[in-house]
């Protein structure tokens, strides 16, 4: 049987996100999962930016490590956690209890590396984390899943908890042609929100528009699904000395090419009116950030 799915040709997917991110105003969390077809293509330093960004606007951000074979997001943050999702699905912690703050504001939940019992879950312990991931919503506005890549049932059943799924590519034809996989599989897994492109180390604007026409051509035609603009990051030598220095690119690099990048991806979160600053918020930052909202 042939892939089925229900979004007409006409779904408004850009529009479909706004309606996501306004459920912020009914004060429900929005759920964004970040994923890849493939690794090594910088989606854990998408999901940490990310979650930088939006706290640095004041909102309150969980960021939850969800790679469970190789959890790394602890390293771009400079911390370490006492406990991990190891311990929560052993039994040992609820997953509110292993939550350590970051120095930029953060909600951090670490998972493990080099864990077997976090990289074998059976059925049932991926839909228990999966519930509890999903309840961390009480304590946050927007929960971020830094998910694993590839179209393993481990990455799978998060992303499908996720209002907005974010797949990151690179220009090169494996990683487009990955993403595109990915895309199919969640759309037959069931997944019925919003899905967008977001194309990471390009060279110009010209090149991602370019690509990403030609990937929503072909989500169109075979898929039957409107695939969202998540936009572009640019290449930019910053980004590797962020890594080296464990800290997020768009806090200590704010004026960097991929960090304007990364602040303008972020701006779609932010419809929603912001709480209050904190005074800590990097003033430079934010004058970035409200360039976009």
């Amino acid at each position: 049987m042939g892939l089925r799915v229900t979004h007409s040709n006409a779904t408004d997917q850009a529009a479909r996100l706004r309606r996501q991110v306004g459920a912020q105003r009914r004060g429900r969390a929005l759920h964004i999962a970040i994923t890849s077809g493939k690794g090594g293509v910088g989606k854990t330093n998408i999901a940490v930016n990310l979650a930088a960004c939006l706290a640095a606007s004041g909102r309150r951000v969980t960021l939850v490590d969800l790679d469970t074979g190789l959890a790394n997001a602890d390293v771009l943050l400079d911390v370490t956690p006492r406990h991990t999702l190891a311990d929560v699905l052993s039994g040992q912690r609820a997953i509110g209890e292993i939550a350590v703050t970051t120095p930029c504001g953060i909600r951090f939940i670490g998972g493990a590396s080099g864990d077997v019992a976090l990289a074998n879950m059976n059925r049932i312990e991926r839909r228990r984390l999966a519930d509890a991931v999903r309840s961390l919503g009480g304590a946050a506005e927007i929960v971020i899943y830094d998910c694993g890549a590839g179209i393993s049932d481990n990455v799978l059943v998060f992303a499908q908890q996720a209002d907005v799924v974010t797949v990151v590519s690179t220009p090169e034809s494996t990683s487009l042609t990955d993403a595109y996989a990915m895309t199919k599989v969640l759309l037959r897994s069931g997944f019925h929100g919003p899905i967008q492109l977001l194309l990471n180390r390009v060279q110009g604007r010209d090149e991602a528009r370019d690509i990403f026409r030609r990937v929503a051509a072909v989500a169109q035609r075979f898929l039957d699904f409107s695939l969202a603009d998540g936009g572009y990051v640019l290449q930019d030598k910053h980004v590797e000395l962020a890594v080296r220095g464990r800290r997020p690119m768009v806090l200590c690099y704010p004026r960097s090419p991929s960090s304007l990048c990364l602040t303008a991806f972020a701006a779609r979160f932010m419809r929603a009116p912001a709480p209050p600053r904190a005074a800590s918020s990097g003033p430079l930052l934010m004058r970035f950030v409200e360039l976009f909202v």
